[in-house]
């Protein structure tokens, strides 16, 4: 499983909330060093910004793109043409984890003809935004949306890894995704049997109290709201192919019995699965 596929599995989980979007212009020989709290992200639209992060030094010109994790420090600056940007501060999670970015290497500067076609795309929906026009907020978030999803792609692809975090965060808050894959692997492939949390944790060499904490911490939901939501997943990819009748989908999906799986279906979609493709 790639680690990215946790945003395609739990896609009806992502949140993304802005806290706040503004065009920033500033002369020459500008210099600012911060933290902050979210992440932030700049669209470079005119000059240059040199960036020291990590102990080394890159710089953006216009087109690009920089991304700022949380809590991690920085030094921009700019040269004698001084430099222009469109900045967002957002929250970008899954469930209640509102770092999952920060399990990602994709902190630095991406470079604009990888992401040309979503980065115009924003920056088209902050002028309105910037009026205050008619559901402007909405077409910003969605552009932000499509903006994470080309540079998660990008990551998953190998075609771009961020360069400004020089070592895993140690923040206890954020958990590495990468102990989980033996874990989420397993569930991906048991999907048919019922599944214990006593054997994930096993998998994960942890006690079954703690690997639900580590778990939820890591992914944003509990073992058992993440496996509900991949059956869920899968009962309605078998019922729009319109190959399986509800019976032979509850013994896919590891449930005793029709009713039991039509009983988790309704409660996830709100109508039976005998009346949800017609």
């Amino acid at each position: 499983m790639n680690t990215t596929d946790i945003f395609n599995d739990l896609s009806e989980h992502v949140s993304l909330r802005i806290h706040s979007c503004q065009c920033s212009e500033h002369d020459r020989l500008w210099v600012e060093n911060k933290t902050h709290h979210d992440y932030d992200l700049w669209f470079v639209t005119a000059g240059r910004v040199h960036i020291d992060a990590a102990q080394q030094s890159s710089t953006a010109a216009a087109g690009d793109v920089i991304l700022f994790y949380p809590n991690e420090p920085y030094m921009a600056r700019t040269g004698e043409e001084g430099c222009r940007f469109v900045y967002v501060h957002f929250d970008f999670a899954i469930g209640e984890q509102f770092r999952i970015l920060d399990d990602f290497e994709l902190s630095g500067i991406v470079p604009g003809a990888q992401v040309h076609a979503e980065s115009l795309q924003f920056l088209n929906a902050f002028t309105p935004y910037q009026s205050n026009e008619s559901i402007s907020s909405l077409q910003l978030k969605g552009t932000l949306y499509v903006f994470i999803a080309k540079l998660l792609a990008l990551y998953a692809a190998g075609l771009y890894t961020g360069s400004f975090r020089s070592r895993p965060s140690t923040n206890d808050h954020i958990r590495n995704m990468a102990l989980l894959q033996p874990v989420l692997r397993f569930i991906q492939s048991q999907l048919h049997k019922p599944i214990s949390v006593r054997e994930l944790a096993s998998l994960a060499g942890m006690s079954d109290k703690y690997f639900i904490t580590y778990f939820k911490k890591t992914v944003g939901l509990t073992p058992g709201q993440y496996i509900y939501q991949l059956k869920m997943n899968k009962a309605r990819d078998y019922l729009y192919q319109k190959t399986h009748a509800v019976k032979d989908i509850a013994h896919l999906l590891g449930y005793p019995d029709p009713y039991t799986f039509s009983k988790a279906f309704k409660k996830y979609y709100h109508v039976p699965p005998s009346r949800f493709v017609r």
